[in-house]
């Protein structure tokens, strides 16, 4: 494994582990992968070198917070867990008792990394980062991230939060690579991080589903990102994919996220249904493509057009409020979950 690291000393994997299908039906995964599987996976990627672990309070209503708090139970101090509020009400009274929530579920006394899940298209970050500076200062949360800002939104947050905000978490991969325009060169330049979410495009840029194969699973089903036609689209990509992995002896998805992590200032965070899909994806982190193979990958992702899509990667701004709304109500889902275990905790003691 390499490992990026900080300026406290602290190092952080260069491929982590995301764990939004965590207890998610809507991926496939259900009780039964969050008993066994999503344990195994995590212990593994322990094992292999894997720190950074990357959750959200709304994944599965907390439930992705819970499943992976159990399988760090013994390892956290070998560990970076980042997780992610939502700004439904961005007030710093309500920002503390969601990262000491978040806390609770994990099982952690204290939050590596402490992340705006979006920016709230109705309000702008000076309560939330009134919160977060809060939470640094109390020590109950080590770092501040945020997540699909603009740099424009990235800077000005950092101004009211008054010191860094270490990292900006964005999808990025070679088919959405907007965060190259302007994210990444000022996280190279100014010693900042970018996490990288969906670095394989939902599992587009797999390979698994230019054949007769197609997606099971209600997300990928639903989106037209794997409509027929997208798919097509990236069959030049994939070729060109294929040559590469063919000389480093790897799989398509290795060489995907290989070049989605070869910035100094990026880290990516798959995630994996199975353990042996996490050792693939950890393994990805060792290989060096050489810079004729990174410019072919260049060259034919820029030949690369998404039909016309709803869900395709838009600006945040014409999409916020939709997805303020949606997640909001998993919000309150979270929170309902929440009560029930305080319930139940409290009839068993």
């Amino acid at each position: 494994m390499r490992y990026l690291t900080l300026d406290s000393g602290k190092r952080v994997s260069k491929i982590g582990l995301g764990t939004w299908q965590f207890g998610a039906e809507e991926w496939g995964y259900g009780a039964e992968y969050a008993r066994k599987e999503a344990g195994a996976i995590v212990r593994r990627a322990v094992e292999l070198g894997v720190n950074l672990f990357d959750t959200a309070e709304i994944y599965s209503a907390g439930n992705s917070e819970r499943i992976l708090g159990k399988a760090l139970e013994g390892r956290r101090d070998a560990v970076f867990v980042a997780t992610k509020f939502f700004p439904v009400i961005p007030s710093a009274w309500v920002i503390r008792q969601r990262a000491a929530a978040s806390a609770r579920r994990l099982g952690l006394p204290s939050l590596d990394l402490y992340q705006v899940h979006w920016p709230n298209p109705l309000i702008g970050d000076a309560a939330i980062m009134n919160g977060m500076r809060s939470l640094q200062r109390s020590g109950r949360i080590a770092e501040v991230g945020v997540s699909c800002y603009s740099i424009t939104r990235w800077q000005s947050a950092e101004q009211s939060l008054g010191s860094r905000i270490l990292c900006n978490q964005v999808e990025y991969s070679l088919v959405v690579r907007s965060p190259e325009l302007a994210l990444i060169p000022f996280a190279e330049s100014h010693g900042r991080v970018i996490i990288a979410f969906s670095p394989l495009a939902h599992g587009l840029l797999s390979g698994r589903y230019h054949g007769a194969e197609r997606p099971k699973n209600g997300v990928r089903a639903r989106s037209t990102r794997f409509s027929s036609e997208n798919i097509e689209r990236t069959r030049a990509l994939t070729g060109v994919l294929s040559d590469v992995a063919a000389a480093h002896d790897a799989s398509v998805a290795q060489i995907a996220l290989a070049w989605a992590i070869r910035s100094p200032a990026v880290v990516a965070i798959p995630g994996a249904a199975s353990v042996e899909q996490l050792e693939s994806n950890a393994a990805a982190a060792e290989i060096d493509l050489a810079d004729d193979e990174y410019q072919a990958l260049n060259k034919a992702s820029a030949g690369f057009r998404p039909a016309e899509s709803t869900d395709w990667p838009d600006e945040i701004t014409l999409r916020g409020m939709k997805h303020l709304a949606k997640c909001g109500f998993q919000l309150a889902k979270t929170l309902r979950d929440d009560r029930r275990h305080r319930d139940e905790m409290a009839q068993e003691g």
